[in-house]
């Protein structure tokens, strides 16, 4: 799919220690607890925040455990991270922000009426994060959270957290059968495309935000299982069959948490059929070449080469099966992440999980996907993080040895044995 870079970033260390790797999560959570959140909202919104706090009742056991201040902790979190071998991290939302009736990755498209309460309670949380990554200068990327009803204030509030210092980019909510907005193909969203192009802010699609809501039986919950990371996938294809790089050649997308096996035999998928449907429209008029009328045009380039110029995969927990692959997912592509901190996350068995995944690779390889890369689309300073790294960072040799014992306790899938390439 892509060639090895000639530029891939290195295990550069400025403070002279070569022996231990940077490592930067592209994968974390955080958010405030329900009531710090007030401070945050204009004035304007504290009774109406009053009456809906005062009734509303968390449905995350997460975050009514005694952890549940890992959200937002800001010494125990980087003390638990150092703990881990982590030195920074790219923070996406959590807990439930202000006007939400769950956490706004899972939190349903808003009504007209509720519309100006949810964008109150995103700008709560967006003001709360920039305090939190202020509080930890230069190892917290921020992703600011948005939504895709009004789409002047969409770009308002991403120039807006720019300036705020939140440099993780924005979180793109995920448009799901019957939410009421536009599909992403849209050039609707052309504003906010061209926004994040201009700023250099990178656009995140999170596993888990764009699947529609299928109910509560647990036929459903393991429908939503198989589903799942198959609507959060749909991000790509939509904006590059939508034109969106072509119009935007700056613009680059992050697909986090969503694994990264599927990636190969899904842009093999793309590429089959942009090929075959621009074909089809260069001949005589028939069914299929209407499917293709003006895609060429529209488009640009091809599938493969946006995936190459464009696109980024936060992998999180790379699992074994997937290392393989990476020469055809892109090596300047690939984005190691713990998912702190989730029970599915690799905390605080991190170190094993990247001998899991990483015994044998080549260490520049590794250098690059648990770091380099993630310094580079989110705009980490390595001359900052690599002092931390030679104190907190796992040793090369360590991350060499091949992972022979799971560790009692832990829970995450990247220990789960087997597994194959997932394909979609």
């Amino acid at each position: 799919m892509t060639d090895r870079p000639t530029d891939c970033p290195t295990d550069r260390h400025a403070d002279g220690h070569p022996d231990r790797y940077t490592v930067i999560s592209a994968d974390c959570h955080a958010g405030a607890d329900l009531l710090d959140y007030r401070p945050y909202l204009e004035k304007r919104h504290h009774e109406a925040f009053d009456a809906w706090a005062a009734t509303y009742v968390n449905p995350y056991e997460d975050l009514l455990a005694d952890t549940a201040d890992r959200n937002w902790n800001s010494e125990r979190r980087l003390s638990e991270l150092e703990a881990d071998g982590i030195v920074a991290e790219v923070v996406f939302p959590n807990t439930v922000p202000p006007f939400f009736p769950s956490a706004s990755l899972m939190a349903p498209a808003p009504t007209r009426e509720e519309y100006a309460h949810r964008w109150a309670g995103l700008r709560a949380h967006n003001r709360w994060l920039a305090d939190f990554c202020a509080a930890a200068p230069g190892r917290r990327a921020g992703v600011a959270q948005i939504l895709l009803n009004d789409v002047d204030e969409a770009v308002e509030e991403i120039r807006r957290t720019k300036e705020a210092g939140l440099t993780g980019g924005i979180l793109l909510p995920g448009a799901p059968p019957g939410s009421g907005v536009p599909e992403l193909y849209s050039e609707t969203y052309d504003p906010i495309w061209a926004a994040c192009a201009e700023l250099g802010v990178p656009v995140n699609h999170h596993g888990g935000s764009a699947s529609p809501p299928l109910g509560d039986e647990p036929a459903a919950r393991a429908v939503f299982m198989v589903e799942t990371t198959w609507f959060s996938h749909r991000a790509l294809w939509h904006l590059i069959f939508g034109g969106a790089f072509r119009r935007h050649p700056g613009l680059r997308l992050v697909l986090t948490e969503q694994g990264s096996g599927w990636i190969p035999g899904v842009m093999d998928m793309l590429d089959y059929y942009h090929e075959r449907l621009v074909a089809a429209a260069s001949r005589a008029v028939t069914a299929e070449s209407r499917f293709g009328a003006g895609l060429a045009a529209s488009m640009g380039k091809g599938p493969s080469e946006v995936w190459r110029d464009n696109c980024f995969v936060g992998a999180s927990f790379m699992r074994p099966h997937e290392v393989p692959l990476r020469d055809r997912i892109g090596l300047d592509k690939i984005m190691w992440g713990s998912d702190y901190p989730h029970d599915e996350g690799t905390t605080p068995y991190s170190r094993e999980g990247l001998r899991i995944a990483y015994a044998g690779v080549p260490r520049d390889e590794v250098a690059a996907m648990v770091g380099g890369n993630a310094a580079r689309v989110y705009g980490f300073d390595l001359a900052l993080l690599d002092p931390l790294a030679a104190v907190h960072g796992p040793e090369v040799a360590e991350i060499a040895t091949p992972l022979e014992k799971v560790p009692e306790g832990a829970t995450s899938p990247a220990f789960a044995p087997g597994g194959s390439v997932r394909v979609w």
